[in-house]
């Protein structure tokens, strides 16, 4: 299915990323999936990052939140829904992720995933993709997804979106 982009956002540098992490945030909910896709230093992995941190911090939580490039997945618990943080980076093309129990925490929690293409065809439908853009001195974060409807007024809120 195609994907409808959402809104393009211009990143002058890694406080805005993590600024726009923090903006939609609060708006997730469990079952919700972010594909974050983009060049090595592009921006992905500040935008998870900062996103868990700032679910973690709305809880009353301070936790160090590692790449998981080595451990594949890191999950972390915010009290109101399980975050699942996925870098699939070392994986093959197409890989079988199912034994990263993935499928399930698509239905399940909160699920940020770097190097989406990996999955293959295990990408979630309706899943919000983010596209980190390099280029010269900014770089541009591309939102897009399959279902419209159930990311537009969320991402409008959190002043994301174009109308």
């Amino acid at each position: 299915m195609a994907r409808t982009p959402i809104a393009n956002i211009r990143s002058d540098r890694e406080e805005d990323t993590r600024q726009l992490a923090a903006r939609i945030a609060p708006r997730l909910e469990a079952g919700d999936v972010l594909l974050l896709s983009g060049p090595i230093g592009a921006g992905k992995s500040v935008f998870a990052r900062a996103l868990i941190q700032s679910r973690l911090a709305a809880a009353g939580l301070h936790e160090e939140v590692p790449s998981p490039t080595f451990t594949l997945v890191q999950v972390y618990d915010d009290g109101r829904a399980e975050i699942w943080h996925a870098d699939l980076y070392r994986l093959g093309e197409n890989a079988d992720t199912a034994e990263l129990g993935l499928d399930e925490a698509f239905e399940s929690a909160i699920c940020l995933v770097e190097w989406p293409e990996r999955l293959g065809a295990a990408v979630p439908e309706g899943a919000l993709w983010l596209r980190f853009v390099p280029g010269g001195e900014a770089r541009m974060i591309e939102l897009s997804t399959t279902d419209p409807m159930r990311w537009r007024k969320r991402l409008l809120e959190a002043a994301v979106a174009d109308e």
